[in-house]
């Protein structure tokens, strides 16, 4: 499919009224195995990115080169709509347009823009600062005007409960609202009755809940975040954690052992070969042979 097709499937799916599971993926091999796994929307998570391709914390490493090149070659695995995370623009309201214009074109179905100063830490990290509204406010302004794609969303997130507290988080929401922002996100609420009171406070507009195994937030069932009214469940880093832990597993398991087989605790070969589509690429090699 093309990007904008799935651009505007996307923002047509979140105009029903029913919940998105939306896993995250720091790397086009986990977002082919999410859209395996059937879900609907992939969101390329600036932490695992930073956490893999780095093998650092997410203290603001990666910059807007890596991020584009990480959705491009997402965007080349799968069609799921990309949900990508651009952190706080990369600079001032000239380099949030660069940063819209560069990952719109490589395949971004949205992207989050965030009020932290730099450099930024992680939503659930403690010791984040943000800067003032009305630099937060002409960054997404900033935003809206630079997408070509009207089905490109802008998802905009408020890092200010940490610092400001909750009713100014709920204030800085509205306000990107009313800058255009299609999506608000209060980051790191940190109850049950704030994490009902976000849609209650923003009607009208989708609301994204981040997950953080670990993190601030309690963990909620689907069905029931459905019912307060958020539209996106993100668990950003699910996969990645689940990914630590295999290896840990099975290359414990092999120091331990000395050897291991296909009765490891590990993905056949076979299964492997299909998630890449080896067998597309055995059949095009057989097209394209002399």
């Amino acid at each position: 499919m093309l990007s904008h097709e799935i651009n505007r499937a996307f923002r047509e799916r979140l105009s029903e009224n029913r919940p998105l599971l939306m896993p995250g993926a720091p790397n086009a091999l986990a977002a082919r195995v999410i859209e395996d796994q059937g879900f609907e929307a992939v969101y390329l998570t600036g932490a695992g990115l930073t956490n893999t391709y780095l093998g650092l914390p997410d203290l603001g490493f990666v910059g807007l080169s890596e991020i584009a090149q990480h959705t491009s070659t997402i965007r080349d695995a799968t069609d799921l709509p990309i949900v990508v995370d651009a952190d706080n623009g990369f600079g001032n309201a000239l380099n949030v347009r660069h940063t819209i214009r560069t990952l719109e074109r490589a395949g971004a179905s949205a992207v989050q823009l965030e009020d932290q100063k730099s450099p930024k830490r992680c939503g659930h990290f403690s010791g984040k600062e943000v800067v003032p509204l009305a630099e937060a406010r002409i960054r997404i302004r900033a935003a809206v005007d630079s997408r070509q794609d009207e089905n490109m969303l802008i998802l905009a997130r408020t890092d200010a409960r940490a610092t400001d507290g909750y009713n100014a988080a709920l204030d800085r929401a509205a306000a990107f609202v009313e800058e255009g922002a299609d999506i608000t996100f209060v980051e790191a609420p940190q109850s049950v009755e704030e994490m009902r009171g976000i849609p209650t406070a923003l009607p009208g507009t989708p609301q994204l809940i981040n997950l953080v195994v670990g993190g601030k937030t309690p963990i909620v069932g689907l069905e029931e975040l459905g019912q307060m009214g958020f539209s996106l469940i993100l668990y950003a880093n699910v996969a990645l954690q689940s990914a630590v832990h295999g290896m840990q597993t099975a290359l414990g398991q092999l120091k331990e052992m000395g050897r291991m087989d296909e009765g490891g605790p590990l993905a056949s070969f076979e299964e492997r070969q299909r998630l890449v589509r080896k067998s597309m690429f055995d059949e095009l090699e057989v097209r394209y042979k002399e």
